[in-house]
């Protein structure tokens, strides 16, 4: 269970020195904006804040470069002590994950899998708040990410689709992901979402508990950084020892699904590809 301790040992360490107040943090200034060659994501630092676009100009598809480009921007951003701003581009926040990768069964398959909700366990345990836009369809593994944010912000009155789609497909629900959607949505939508893979626009998705507010499209980012720029006022300790605290059974049960889901995946590749 290496997730499940990473995730607790911070608790232990704030116990042991409560004088701890806040992370450190780079020195502010005029703001960083970074965006490597072909990369599907694009960063800007200022205020304390990190804000993160994805774009791969498609669906947002979460293949193994936009998990890199993600977790390094992520990386960047915890050793800067920043809150995290995340959303897609204009009209589609996340497909999911490569299914050609996915669906091809090999173990490149698994490893897909492995990593996206090594992602949702990062966020969720992440030492600053996280706040996420919903800037337009959320399928999938993109609807997976919202519910391991703080705070998620989509658009009110719009067409957009937020979704764990996947029994509608002919996928069953990989344990990792019914740990995340039950830690989150209300317990009346949890097997509407999940078994009935019930579809929801941003307005519905709040009683649901997608998302925690919805705005006009216009005001969406700014929205969702006047939130963040709020978040980061918050002190760093508390916010960080009191999120462990409280997700600490969680982290560790979606820690155990993802070793559950891995082994599964394997272990169904191998009887289908069994050597010669």
């Amino acid at each position: 269970m290496v997730l499940a301790l990473t995730a607790v040992r911070p608790i232990v360490e704030a116990a042991r020195f409560p004088g701890t107040t806040a992370l450190p943090r780079a020195a502010s200034g005029p703001g960083r904006y970074c965006r490597g060659m072909g990369s599907p994501v694009s960063t800007e630092s200022s205020d304390g804040v990190t804000t993160i676009v994805m774009d791969d100009g498609k669906a947002n598809a979460f293949s193994f470069d936009m998990f890199d480009a993600l977790n390094s921007a992520l990386d960047q951003a915890e050793a800067d002590g920043d809150v995290v701003l995340l959303a897609g581009r204009p009209g589609r926040f996340s497909g999911g994950f490569d299914l050609g990768v996915l669906t091809a069964f090999t173990e490149d398959s698994a490893r897909l899998l492995r990593t996206g909700f090594e992602l949702s366990h990062r966020l969720l345990s992440f030492p600053r708040p996280v706040v996420i836009a919903v800037t337009g369809h959320a399928y999938a593994m993109g609807a997976f990410l919202v519910l391991s944010a703080d705070y998620r912000l989509g658009v009110a009155g719009s067409d957009h689709r937020i979704t764990a789609n996947e029994v509608s497909i002919g996928m069953a629900l990989p344990h990792a992901a019914l740990e995340v959607c039950r830690q989150r949505l209300a317990r009346s939508h949890f097997e509407r979402a999940t078994g009935l893979a019930e579809v929801y626009s941003p307005d519905a998705a709040i009683e649901a508990g997608w998302l925690d507010e919805v705005v006009a499209e216009p005001e969406l980012l700014d929205t969702a950084r006047a939130r963040a720029t709020a978040f980061a006022a918050l002190d760093a300790g508390a916010h960080r020892v009191t999120k462990l605290r409280s997700r600490s059974a969680m982290l560790e049960s979606l820690a155990a699904a993802i070793e559950r889901d891995d082994a599964e995946f394997l272990e169904a590749i191998a009887a289908r590809w069994p050597e010669v």
